[in-house]
């Protein structure tokens, strides 16, 4: 399973990192542009890879666990009848 939590962490570690370094004058705002770019696109394959778990991971409950298809309606009922009396 894709830890999208640490992966976004570490994004935002990076991103201070680079602010640090372009306010110390160490990389021109070009190169903090390509960064940025570069660490968007590695946060969105994570992204990308944390959903297509959950997809595949869902499409194989339902189809493999029926008990399960009828706990998650029985369960959104009664939040429902839970919301509606209160």
């Amino acid at each position: 399973m894709p830890d999208l939590l640490e992966a976004t962490k570490e994004y935002w570690k990076k991103l201070d990192e680079l602010e640090a370094a372009y306010e110390r004058g160490q990389i021109s705002i070009e190169q903090v542009d390509a960064e940025v770019k570069k660490l968007m696109a590695e946060l969105g394959f994570k992204r990308r890879e944390a959903l297509s778990y959950f997809w595949q991971s869902l499409c194989y409950r339902l189809q493999n666990q029926p008990e399960f298809i009828m706990g998650l309606i029985l369960m959104a009922i009664a939040i429902y009848a839970w919301f509606l009396l209160n």
